[in-house]
């Protein structure tokens, strides 16, 4: 098969270069000065303070935030440990902290930054009394879990070959103490994770082995002595160990139909201690010898308490429909994050009962409504409306569909000013999620792709026939839902938002890291998996046909997803004539740059849409 652009995967190519200089100019004429005019109202909501990481230490709880046009680790409340302004000015280049953990005593943190938004970056270690920096790791590290005398990490290798030989992408898992050594992962695979966790007493560790998004081992054993841990449970779908408690691992398996139950294993013995119900369990934690967890119920969270032998004691729902995951528990208490459409962050302390600590909120008067539209075999498909005073009939509509990862209400800063201009917010549960459980991602991945599709047209066009105009957005794999859905039925939209999309369903395997992708979409080079990616691949199916205007955007720097699958797609429908519009940012990578940056990209996108939807 003939690929006209396969010279775009090329980066450093001149016409790359030149091309990207000459589209973001033509996107800019496009746009004009209302990029400009919006930013400062993008700005102040996009600058909200937003909590992304806390951790409980003896010496208090030390938490991430993102305030302005800086990233920020703190202790709660108190002094500032790591500010990225000062890394910007130290290494004179845009830095995006990634995370962070810290050891249970408070003494050392550990912290992971990016340069320029690249996925790889840089760990460093730092005493937290003196602030001396003690270690540093290029690119960074992963999973650093401290014990008195050293500290765990685990590696992933994008380039080259592990220590026992093993290619490229492949992930392994190290102590050291003064001197480095591998102690797990030897012989492991290409395209396996590995993420360790240690008990909330701290004896055991919990070693989780994942194989795409559809498999799982765990390892326990003694925290010290890495040759003792021993396979504890495998299951051939998604499970998560979530403590060790006299001897009995605690495990949310997604054995069954894939709804999430909790089960205890011990010498072998298998007990079941929450079983399924109609609704996902997506995360639990032990508390105050209680079971804390988190029910996801049409997309949003609700929280109930259980006894260690699985008794209900309680159930908590929350004001607005939100999403609410644990950030930290130290077996006494538990710090969880709410977020919703309208709220940039809660955080709430759990000790037997739920109190807040802190939280952020956007003033006026929005209200969150739901609903239902029914796909092409008949399954219902549901969706939040996020809607303000005024009703103007213009629908921005976002999706993903994919990876087992659910779309559940979060903060969008520059979906409030669109709200504010009478537009309503639209956020669709597509098949390939974990909205409905694993049978629901199943339902999603691999041949069964084209129900996403499906499910995607039947919310924008229920929106049409109720006479919005509407904009379909996605991004990532959800730039891959908005070109599927653009080549098959362009009909259903008004304007389509497609970020740093996978387009190129015959090479996403070839570039970077997109084979670890082939458990999730089927892998190219096997003729039968071929057969049903070719059937919907966008880059293979652009054809002559009315186009709604379309704004593509990615990052040079992505290197998750290659900017080339954007550029290969932006050229083919630019070749027919369609109203396509490209937008590169030179100064970013699959996660966002700095504030600023990514402000100044959200603020584009609202423009498009605003001068798209007219």
């Amino acid at each position: 098969m003939e690929d006209p652009y396969a010279w775009m995967e090329n980066l450093e190519d001149e016409r790359v270069l030149k091309l990207v200089e000459e589209e973001n100019a033509r996107f800019r004429e496009f746009v004009g000065s209302l990029s400009d005019e919006l930013f400062p109202e993008v700005w102040e909501y996009y600058s909200m303070p937003a909590l992304y990481g806390a951790k409980l230490t003896e010496k208090g709880t030390i938490a991430m935030y993102k305030e302005r046009d800086r990233q920020l680790i703190r202790w709660l409340g108190g002094e500032v440990i790591v500010d990225s302004t000062a890394l910007e000015e130290e290494l004179s280049d845009e830095v995006l902290i990634q995370g962070f953990t810290a050891d249970e005593k408070g003494r050392f943190l550990a912290y992971s930054f990016s340069i320029g938004g690249a996925d790889e970056g840089i760990t460093r270690i730092v005493d937290l009394k003196t602030g001396e920096l003690i270690d540093e790791f290029k690119p960074s590290v992963w999973n650093v879990t401290f014990l008195k005398d050293g500290y765990y990490f685990s590696r992933f290798y994008r380039h080259g070959e592990t220590p026992d030989g093993v290619k490229a992408p492949a992930m392994r898992l190290f102590w050291k103490d003064g001197e480095e050594r591998m102690v797990f992962g030897e012989g492991l695979g290409s395209g396996y994770f590995i993420s360790l966790g240690k008990s909330t007493d701290g004896k055991m560790a919990m070693v989780t082995v994942t194989f795409g998004w559809n498999r799982a081992e765990i390892y326990v054993g003694p925290i010290e002595e890495p040759e003792m841990w021993k396979k504890a449970y495998s299951a051939e779908v998604p499970a998560e160990p979530i403590d060790v408690v006299d001897g009995k691992l605690y495990v949310l398996t997604k054995e069954g139909k894939g709804l999430g139950k909790v089960i205890t294993v011990e010498d072998g013995e298998v007990t079941e201690i929450i079983p399924e119900r109609e609704f996902p369990l997506e995360w639990a934690v032990i508390v105050a010898n209680k079971i804390l967890a988190g029910r996801l119920v049409h997309a949003s969270h609700r929280l109930e308490v259980y006894s260690l032998d699985g008794e209900k004691l309680d159930e908590v729902t929350f004001d607005l429909p939100g999403s609410v995951y644990p950030l930290d528990a130290d077996g006494k208490r538990a710090l969880l994050r709410y977020e919703s459409f309208t709220v940039p962050y809660r955080l709430y302390g759990f000790d037997g009962k739920l109190n807040l600590i802190e939280g952020q909120e956007v003033e006026g008067d929005f209200r969150v409504e739901e609903d239902f539209a029914v796909s092409k075999d008949g399954t219902r498909v549901h969706y939040f409306l996020v809607k303000g005073t005024r009703d103007e009939k213009k629908a921005w509509v976002f999706g993903y569909g994919g990876f087992n990862i659910s779309l559940t209400p979060r903060f969008f800063p520059q979906v409030i000013p669109f709200i504010k201009r009478g537009g309503t917010f639209a956020m669709a549960n597509l098949r390939g999620g974990s909205e409905y459980g694993e049978e629901w991602h199943r339902a999603g991945m691999r041949e069964n792709k084209g129900n996403v599709f499906d499910d995607f047209i039947a919310v924008l066009g229920k929106l049409k026939a109720e006479g919005y105009k509407v904009a379909a957005w996605g991004r990532s794999n959800g730039g891959l839902l908005v070109s599927a859905t653009l080549t098959q039925r362009p009909d259903v939209m008004d304007a389509a938002l497609i970020g740093y999309p996978v387009i190129d369903m015959m090479r996403f395997h070839r570039l970077y890291i997109g084979s670890v992708w082939i458990p999730e979409y089927g892998n190219p080079d096997d003729p039968k998996d071929r057969e049903f990616l070719l059937r919907y691949s966008p880059y293979h199916n652009v054809k002559k046909q009315k186009y709604p205007p379309t704004l593509i955007y990615t990052g040079l720097h992505d290197d998750r997803v290659h900017p080339a699958h954007a550029l290969k797609f932006f050229m083919r429908l630019k070749d027919i004539g369609a109203p396509v519009y490209l937008r590169v940012e030179t100064k970013s990578g699959h996660m966002g740059a700095s504030p600023e940056t990514r402000a100044k990209e959200l603020t584009d996108l609202l423009a498009f849409i605003i001068k798209a939807l007219g």
